[in-house]
């Protein structure tokens, strides 16, 4: 079995970390940090809504739209919609230093962009996935060339709260990544929408096909995430020659089936990508 990954604390981070937008992602994002032992008083979020959670975390130290001066911002992550961008982040620029890492999970904002934003910043484009509202997100990483090592294990520290991350050096593969795991959680649940309704369809009742099909999905990636063996040894392991599963299999695995169907799939979200990104 793998062995789980262990936790990095953030307690001794040289700075303030200050997290713009607060929303879904960016809050999973502040849950992994504190979890991590990040203290409170360190952190700065600016949101212009933040929820009722969020403002909880006032009474724990968090500083939730700080006025005045914050001190030297060691983070700077980025959590906006790709859209409000431009209006943002001019206003940010008054909080980097030469040393401040910037981190954006703006999906589409290409390293490009935020340098124009941003100049002469340190700065980490990521692609996280939803997963990481449990703590079991992957998230991939590419830095611009004033990224230094000492920058990059303060971004992975930052990113590695919500789950895995994995770093690239060519910022094209992006949009691959995004059409592969950012987008990969909705083909899941996908998988679960249509085995509930074929198992309807076999005359299951719908509660328990869906309860069928939610289980066995869930249950079968556990299995992946703890196993060292590859997924088509895994699928192997079920399958007995002339059984049940081989009969599905035979349909899923034709020239028709799911493989190339997931091939044009995660074309068309990379094509989409580019095209969105400019």
């Amino acid at each position: 079995m793998a062995k789980p990954a262990k936790q990095q604390s953030l307690a001794a981070i040289p700075g303030a970390l200050v997290l713009v937008g607060a929303g879904k992602m960016g809050g999973a994002m502040l849950d992994g940090w504190l979890s991590r032992k990040l203290p409170p008083k360190k952190i700065v979020v600016l949101d212009p809504q933040p929820s009722k959670p969020i403002k909880a975390l006032a009474k724990r130290g968090v500083r939730i739209n700080a006025k005045g001066d914050i001190g030297r911002v060691a983070a700077l992550v980025i959590a906006v919609k790709p859209q409000t961008a431009p209006d943002a982040l001019p206003l940010l620029a008054a909080l980097i230093d030469k040393d401040t890492v910037v981190v954006s999970i703006m999906a589409g904002r290409t390293l490009g962009f935020l340098e124009k934003h941003l100049p002469n910043a340190a700065v980490v484009r990521a692609m996280p996935n939803t997963p990481a509202a449990i703590g079991r997100g992957i998230t991939v990483a590419v830095g611009n060339r004033r990224v230094t090592a000492l920058a990059r294990k303060l971004a992975h520290g930052l990113l590695a709260a919500t789950g895995s991350v994995e770093w690239i050096d060519d910022e094209d593969l992006m949009d691959a990544v995004t059409a592969v795991s950012g987008s990969g959680p909705a083909y899941v649940f996908l998988l679960a929408e249509a085995m509930a309704q074929a198992g309807a369809a076999a005359g299951l009742p719908a509660a328990l096909a869906e309860k069928l099909a939610r289980e066995t999905i869930a249950g079968s990636g556990e299995l992946l995430h703890r196993s060292d063996l590859a997924a088509a040894t895994l699928r192997q392991n079920v399958t007995s020659p002339g059984g049940t599963t081989a009969a599905a299999l035979g349909v899923l695995m034709d020239k028709d089936g799911v493989t190339p169907m997931m091939t044009k799939a995660v074309a068309a979200a990379t094509k989409r990508g580019k095209e969105l990104a400019g």
